[in-house]
């Protein structure tokens, strides 16, 4: 015969581990790459324009993130999202990792679906320089000056060759 609160405490014990399996079986949230620069410094140069590029805007790297994201031995990864243009922020399944001694790495991926593309990035230090396919659009990062970057939207058919 099990005490009255033989029960009690076995209901106890079994909606705890349900618990646990609930909670172990969510994934945290995607944290974003880069984040919009709201007001970028004022330059007494003007940028020239250049005919491939649809749109542009400054970014700003999550340093720590980025720290993470260009270590070879750093795995699983957090969930990673980049945000282009319109709003649509991309989630990324990182497939390789290629980490240099000069704190160089050349990251390289695809999209999660419902996207369809891929990526390379190469990251100096706290710098990143990226190609971006999504369907078919193209994008890049360029670094402009003082760490500083760019995210651009560019017409593959005005690019000039290399």
């Amino acid at each position: 015969m099990i005490h009255p609160f033989g029960y009690l405490l076995l209901m106890a014990m079994l909606s705890a581990g349900v618990g646990t399996l609930t909670w172990a079986d969510e994934r945290p949230a995607p944290k974003s790459l880069w984040q919009t620069v709201l007001t970028p410094p004022t330059t007494d140069q003007p940028t020239p324009r250049r005919p491939w590029v649809l749109r542009d805007r400054e970014i700003s790297l999550d340093l720590p993130l980025l720290q993470i994201l260009k270590d070879a031995g750093a795995r699983p990864h957090p969930r990673i999202t980049i945000e282009l243009f319109d709003g649509t922020s991309q989630e990324l399944d990182i497939s390789s990792t290629i980490s240099r001694s000069n704190d160089t790495a050349v990251i390289r991926g695809t999209f999660k679906p419902p996207s369809k593309g891929d990526f390379t990035f190469v990251v100096n230090g706290s710098l990143l320089v990226g190609t971006m396919q999504v369907g078919d659009r193209l994008y890049k990062t360029e670094h402009i000056t003082n760490g500083r970057l760019r995210l651009l939207e560019i017409d593959p058919d005005k690019l000039p060759p290399d």
